[in-house]
């Protein structure tokens, strides 16, 4: 269907940017993790700098990372916080599979996901208003670049994993083939060397990579333990844990 499709469709799962009038396709995850990078930087290019100009402009650096993780949540749709929120409910929530995935059907949110949604804003606000506050150049591309890693790396689950019910998001979009995930996960890679390369050193990056991966697989791990499969919500959840695992990783080296 060519590049320009599959770049529309990883927008439209993945944020609520305007993509046009073209027809809406069923997603298809073997089409969308290899143009995912890309949408990545479109839904994350506006945050980011953001978070740059409010930091150059004089504001503090904590209340300019508020803003721009306010602008993220509006550009991606908040997925991966009601995702997250929805995931801790349900697999900290339940008793049993089927329970744990009624509950993260349930649009409302309980404890255990108001408290994995405060953390994760609360870990984002700090860790890049903490960097704005030495670099702020080097505060926008490093979380761009833990975004984009953040998104691409989620997707794992969905080749790891089958899905755990019939309907939903994830059982649409389908299986994801292996080959597709990593030549998504390759170039999600060498964007982040491309764009925290120069904020930070060669041995943050390959630690940066070496946790995302063990988040990532041991996120799957828990998720074919407790629920058996993946859906819409685990994926979504994994995006929130890879970019700040990224981010964490990458702090104490700027």
């Amino acid at each position: 269907m060519g590049l320009r499709a599959d770049f529309i469709m990883a927008l439209r799962f993945f944020s609520r940017l305007p993509t046009g009038s073209s027809p809406h396709q069923t997603p298809n995850l073997g089409r969308i993790a290899m143009a995912l990078p890309l949408a990545s930087v479109a839904i994350g290019i506006g945050p980011a700098l953001l978070l740059v100009g409010g930091a150059l402009a004089g504001l503090p650096s904590y209340f300019a990372a508020a803003l721009a993780v306010a602008a993220m949540v509006l550009a991606s749709g908040a997925m991966a916080e009601d995702a997250l929120a929805d995931a801790a409910d349900g697999l900290f929530g339940g008793h049993n599979i089927e329970r744990r995935l009624d509950i993260m059907k349930d649009s409302r949110h309980g404890t255990y996901g108001v408290a994995a949604l405060c953390l994760f804003i609360l870990l984002r606000v700090t860790a890049l208003g903490a960097i704005a506050a030495v670099n702020p150049l080097a505060a926008g591309s490093i979380w761009l670049a833990a975004s984009i890693v953040g998104r691409s790396g989620a997707l794992w689950v969905a080749v790891a994993l089958p899905p755990a019910r019939r309907d939903g998001a994830a059982a649409t979009a389908g299986q994801l083939p292996a080959r597709n995930f990593a030549v998504g996960a390759v170039f999600a890679a060498l964007l982040l060397f491309l764009l925290a390369g120069p904020a930070t050193s060669m041995f943050a990056l390959v630690v940066a990579v070496m946790l995302a991966v063990i988040v990532m697989t041991g996120w799957a791990a828990l998720c074919k333990r407790l629920v058996g499969g993946q859906t819409g919500d685990l994926i979504g959840a994994l995006v929130a844990l890879v970019e700040v695992a990224v981010l964490a990783a990458l702090l104490p080296f700027v």
